[in-house]
């Protein structure tokens, strides 16, 4: 039972760091209008528009960096047959 229990909080934890695009798009409209910008705005568009390029070149540099994309080493073993 505890198992059950352990796996449905592990999945709540999980769903909860998830947004929507319209979950986002709100939140950065609201960091928008945070910072004094008002919306049907020039300005506004551009803070809209520099938040979702730092998001993208944070993406891309996360997955520059991905600890478990290592170089293989490719070693073939050649068997001949021993000559008679």
């Amino acid at each position: 039972m505890w198992q059950v229990t352990v796996m449905a909080v592990a999945l709540a934890a999980l769903c909860a760091g998830c947004m929507s695009a319209e979950d986002r798009r709100a939140a950065d409209e609201a960091k928008c209008r945070s910072y004094g910008f008002t919306k049907k705005n020039d300005a506004f568009a551009e803070c809209l528009q520099r938040i979702d390029l730092d998001r993208r070149a944070e993406l891309r540099s996360a997955s520059a960096f991905d600890p478990w994309d290592r170089a293989i080493l490719y070693r073939p073993i050649i068997i001949r047959p021993q000559p008679k």
